[in-house]
């Protein structure tokens, strides 16, 4: 099949693959110019979650980013009907790579045949998991943080991806609020997460060597760098259960071992994954 960029988004549905933590948030934001935005997880319920949780919180974010009032929203658990007609796929399942694979796969001959593939992976390069897909030229990196307070987006192709799609991305991700950035050469960890995962390593280990608490690391990185984002309130709010994923991947590419790992398994262990369960490293979230 020969990969052909759409002309003419229109009104055309928009698809987010798993309704958690940040493929909600995504799904908001993606939400901003009306049109009908739906959350595909195998759950029904998470899905139903995350339409309700965009329902909510969508008001604020158009008062204070702009957008349109009017929107569809859709939950769904039927991966073909989720799929249906959609320009824009945003996959946001959690970083296991097999698991993108398959997804990637389906993607690839249930989706649109004009229809961009995008994977908010922070630590898999898409090149990773595109060997089921026929056309690779619609696949891409689109990796979100933790929008809406953070709307910057990494961009990073996956070696076969058409230039026009990033084209299409830069052109048409500033109407949803979102600030799109060029990763221009394939780089693990893209362009922040790159450098955050020298500070989080580092802050991990600080702690799992007992050289300083949580909230020890935390006072000072603000104090000295006049920052309200904290490594170990930031690693709540991804999800410790994520974090560690991350760092599994990341020092398996280094061939080291994941030295924090015995401490991030023993929290999500005790089900402290962070701001999702309730607690992680804090325990002050209602």
């Amino acid at each position: 099949m020969t990969y052909t960029p759409h002309a003419n988004i229109g009104d055309r549905p928009i698809t987010v693959i798993g309704g958690g933590t940040l493929g909600r948030r995504i799904a908001l934001m993606l939400s901003l110019q009306g049109g009908e935005v739906r959350v595909y997880d195998t759950d029904l319920a998470v899905a139903k979650a995350a339409v309700e949780f965009i329902a909510t919180q969508r008001h604020r974010a158009v008062e204070e980013l702009g957008g349109t009032p009017a929107v569809r929203l859709a939950a769904k658990d039927d991966f073909a009907d989720a799929l249906r007609d959609s320009w824009l796929v945003v996959e946001a399942v959690p970083e296991k790579l097999g698991l993108k694979q398959a997804i990637f796969a389906d993607l690839d001959q249930l989706a649109a045949p004009d229809a961009v593939l995008a994977s908010n992976s922070s630590s898999f390069a898409s090149s990773e998991f595109i060997g089921g897909v026929s056309s690779p030229e619609r696949v891409l990196n689109m990796h979100f943080y933790m929008p809406p307070a953070v709307r910057s987006v990494e961009l990073m192709s996956s070696g076969h991806t058409d230039p026009r799609v990033i084209e299409l991305l830069m052109a048409q991700l500033p109407k949803y609020a979102l600030k799109p950035h060029l990763v221009r050469k394939e780089s693990t960890g893209f362009i922040f997460n790159r450098i955050w995962a020298a500070i989080k390593r580092e802050s991990l280990q600080v702690v799992a060597e007992g050289v300083a608490d949580p909230q020890d690391v935390d006072a000072l990185f603000s104090d000295i760098f006049k920052s309200e984002t904290t490594p170990f309130r930031f690693m709540d709010e991804v999800g410790l259960d994520v974090v560690l994923d991350i760092e599994n991947h990341y020092c398996e590419l280094a061939g080291v071992e994941n030295k924090s790992a015995p401490m991030l398994q023993e929290y999500i262990n005790k089900g402290w994954l962070g701001v999702k369960s309730g607690r992680g490293f804090y325990n002050d979230y209602s």
